[in-house]
């Protein structure tokens, strides 16, 4: 028997990105990537005191959730917000919190 799914698109889009920003480093790294344009995984490195797998980790959870986007620009992956659902997670959030 399938069980029927009670909750909305925007219910597991929400619990989506929650679920992402629901650690401090990867807080930071969000209001970090939202007040520049772009950002090098090198120099996230440079300014997080933590290893290089560790963040990988975090940058592929925001990635995963969809809050930020990454380009290879050989060597280096540059990261930025994904503006349009960096937009959506704001609507989201605030229909939540009204």
């Amino acid at each position: 028997m399938g069980s029927k799914n009670i909750y909305t698109e925007d219910q597991i889009k929400t619990a989506r990105i929650a679920k992402a920003i629901g650690h401090p480093v990867r807080l930071y790294i969000l209001e970090l990537l939202s007040k520049q344009s772009c950002c090098y995984s090198g120099d996230l490195t440079e300014i997080l005191p933590i290893a290089k797998s560790t963040l990988s980790q975090h940058l592929k959870e925001l990635k995963n959730a969809g809050l930020i986007q990454g380009e290879i620009e050989v060597p280096k992956i540059r990261y930025c917000i994904n503006k349009e659902n960096w937009k959506l997670a704001k609507k989201l959030f605030k229909d939540l919190f009204e």
